[in-house]
């Protein structure tokens, strides 16, 4: 049975309008209800069809009399920060992720119409560690539990999230933790690094990226809104790229630094308000992330059109390379061929200077041997 009343927050960023407009556009769903402390930019706001926007704050106990006076039956949650410097500060952060969630699950705790949540999260959950597995599936935790940031207000935020589906049991939870969202349009931590012209990475390290598109992005929020599955679900493209595969495939010029400057550099970057990396989101640079997404695809019922690779070729078609990729592409395969040629050939000098010398047999003695 679709929803007929649908609470939105968050819908004065991009992804969160987006929802916000698809749900607008589906006649199944009779009225929907954006809210947001800042009205949405203007171009944001001719999206949203029929959307009502409500200026409200989660934080506020006020957010209750919302959803009870509109009658809400389902609640996406998406108004949870993801950068320090886009919510005034560490402690504005948290408190808008933390508090506002609590705030809100209290309200849907108390309001008898809610009979959906859906919170979305984030793969960021899990960590990132040079211990993790090839994969992480729903049932897995971090083997480095994140100490602060956004994946600690996100691990704390599941957990709330879990109390809540415990005390109103007939509500159905669904959980989508993203991966990293990439598109043309999406304004994301990661494009807002893979933008810089030289990119700094680590030296030493290489990092596997699974990115889900942002149009993949706001189907997956759309079904789960509209649908039934209930539970925990990694949501991510197939296929993966190394970091500096999406570096060079874009044109980027990477700057590999000792991995001691990476968070200096993260400090630096943040107060010159370049890129806003905290120190979790330096080591995912690191040691990449990977999800299973078997969930996805065969109990929620959706496979991502883009893959990796494809959803980062379109953002790709928006950012003009500082080097053209396919020369740099073509430099790193002729110095791989030297350097196998070059290999080769110490190879074939080591086996002439290491051959032993065959003793010169003479005269009598190669007659007495004979």
């Amino acid at each position: 049975m679709p929803p007929a009343v649908v609470l939105v927050t968050g819908v004065s960023r991009w992804l969160g309008g987006a929802l916000a407009a698809e749900l607008a556009a589906d006649p199944s769903v009779e009225r929907v209800l954006g809210v947001d402390t800042v009205p949405p930019r203007p171009e944001v706001m001719r999206r949203l069809g029929r959307t009502e926007f409500v200026r409200a704050d989660i934080r506020n106990p006020l957010i209750s009399k919302v959803i009870a006076a509109a009658g809400v039956d389902t609640v996406v949650h998406m108004n949870i920060s993801s950068t320090p410097g886009g919510s005034g500060g560490r402690t504005s952060m948290k408190e808008l992720n933390v508090i506002g969630t609590m705030q809100l699950l209290a309200a849907c705790q108390r309001v008898p119409s809610v009979r959906r949540l859906v919170l979305k999260s984030t793969s960021a959950v899990y960590g990132a560690s040079p211990r993790d597995p090839a994969v992480f599936t729903e049932t897995m935790q971090a083997r480095r539990v994140p100490g602060g940031g956004f994946a600690k207000d996100s691990l704390d935020i599941e957990g709330y999230v879990r109390s809540f589906a415990r005390r109103r049991p007939e509500v159905g939870v669904a959980v989508l933790r993203f991966t990293n969202f990439i598109g043309p349009r999406i304004d994301s931590l990661l494009t807002g690094f893979l933008r810089l012209p030289v990119v700094p990475t680590a030296l030493g390290f290489d990092a596997r990226v699974q990115l889900l598109h942002e149009d993949d992005a706001v189907a997956v929020l759309a079904k789960a809104t509209t649908g039934e599955f209930t539970g925990t679900v990694n949501v991510g493209a197939q296929g993966t790229v190394l970091l500096s595969q999406a570096i060079r495939r874009l044109g980027r010029v990477p700057l590999p630094l000792p991995e001691q400057a990476m968070a200096p550099l993260g400090r630096l970057t943040r107060q010159a308000r370049i890129t806003d990396y905290s120190p979790e989101q330096l080591r995912f640079l690191n040691f990449g992330r990977v999800v299973d997404t078997r969930v996805l695809r065969e109990e929620f019922g959706y496979t991502p059109r883009y893959t990796t690779a494809e959803a980062l070729a379109d953002y790709g078609r928006t950012v003009v390379p500082v080097v053209d990729p396919r020369a740099v592409g073509a430099l790193l395969s002729t110095a791989g061929s030297l350097a196998g040629r070059a290999a080769g050939l110490v190879g074939a000098l080591g086996s002439v200077t290491a051959r032993p010398e065959e003793p010169r047999v003479t005269g009598l003695r190669a007659v007495r041997d004979a």
